[in-house]
């Protein structure tokens, strides 16, 4: 393990000069994430990985902190290939500080002092992780595990390489975008999974956050054409009341009936270790909200085989079974290529070719 200095000092050279910002006053303002961070000489902003330094904003490039091969239904994206496998890959460092955090090793090592860093900057260029996505024989690249909105010069470098070998692309992020980092990512970005972590503003305040942004991503991502699934992370007294889980489905809903909301269960990891699991019935009650509110497709994760239809994709018009799961298991996939129920013709939205 690496003190957290010491990863500090093998990142300075591991950056290239960023785009997503403006100029005002003679400093430089960031816009890859919804803090907006307005940046002096010498000082870096909330995420401390993008930072000024000789009147150039320096930002995350040429290296990973780790990479894995998963089903793109642990993403969680169920209406994006299913049963294909995605290759991730993920940085250093968030500009949020979620105490439930499951990547918290990397994601949070440059805010936690205290801690060391689990993973080791290892330099890399965009075409060997495709290359190593194509040998794994994913469809698509991720970009995950930290907030990728904070590298998104390093992700775009990487997507036009996987787009060129014909990969799909996909962020998974807290959605505390901006309109500007969203712009630069539209042409380059398939798929989009936000964690919509609640829809009160203390909550998100503990977490280093705003809700604004998130719900303001939610709709961005939507009025841009980029497929966006939802999850929400289900914290026992944080987020569970009956109210909380109204709201969020019915502002998911009001946004598009279509966009997928993925309710999970929580267990207890890095500094949040007294709340215990999140009951099955909570699971399920969130789930009913999310039907109640008029979203179509609701489902119910992170307890395999012990949520009933709430794991398949189901046709909103007949009802059928199109794609059933077992956690992130494909038993069956009726769906063809161009997205219609084959029982009575109802197009599903997604990416399914």
């Amino acid at each position: 393990m690496l003190p957290v200095l010491d990863v500090r000092s093998r990142l300075q050279p591991l950056t290239a000069a960023g785009d997503i910002l403006v100029r005002e006053n003679g400093k430089i303002r960031c816009l890859a994430c919804g803090h907006r961070c307005l940046i002096p000489e010498g000082r870096e902003g909330v995420c401390r990985v993008r930072y000024v330094r000789d009147d150039t904003l320096h930002v995350p490039f040429g290296y990973v902190a780790t990479t894995q091969l998963d089903p793109i239904e642990k993403k969680p994206f169920f209406h994006v290939t299913p049963g294909a496998r995605a290759f991730s890959f993920g940085m250093l460092g968030c500009d949020f500080r979620c105490a439930y955090c499951q990547n918290w090793e990397i994601s949070q090592v440059l805010h936690d002092e205290a801690s060391d860093a689990y993973a080791r900057p290892l330099r890399v260029t965009p075409a060997e992780l495709v290359d190593a996505a194509k040998k794994a024989q994913a469809t698509m690249v991720t970009s995950t595990y930290n907030e990728p909105l904070i590298t998104t010069e390093w992700a775009v470098a990487v997507f036009r390489e996987a787009r060129a070998a014909g990969l799909l692309t996909s962020y998974v992020s807290n959605g505390n975008g901006t309109e500007e980092v969203l712009d630069y990512l539209r042409p380059w970005v398939s798929a989009y999974k936000i964690d919509l972590k609640g829809m009160r503003n203390e909550g998100y305040r503990q977490l280093g956050g705003r809700l604004q942004p998130v719900l303001d991503t939610v709709r961005w991502v939507v009025d841009r054409g980029i497929w966006l699934e939802v999850v929400t992370l289900i914290v026992p007294g944080f987020n569970d009341s009956h109210a909380e889980l109204r709201d969020a489905a019915r502002f998911l809903a009001s946004v598009s009936p279509d966009i997928p909301w993925h309710v999970t269960a929580f267990h207890d990891d890095y500094k949040m270790t007294d709340r215990g699991r999140t009951p099955v019935a909570t699971i399920q009650r969130a789930a009913e909200l999310g039907r109640e509110e008029g979203l179509r497709y609701v489902y119910a994760g992170n307890l395999p085989g012990r949520v009933g239809e709430w794991e398949d994709t189901r046709c909103p018009s007949c009802a059928a079974p199109l794609v059933e799961r077992v956690g992130f298991l494909v038993r069956s996939n009726r769906i063809g290529p161009d997205g219609l129920c084959p029982d009575c013709g109802e197009r599903v939205p997604g990416i399914w070719n």
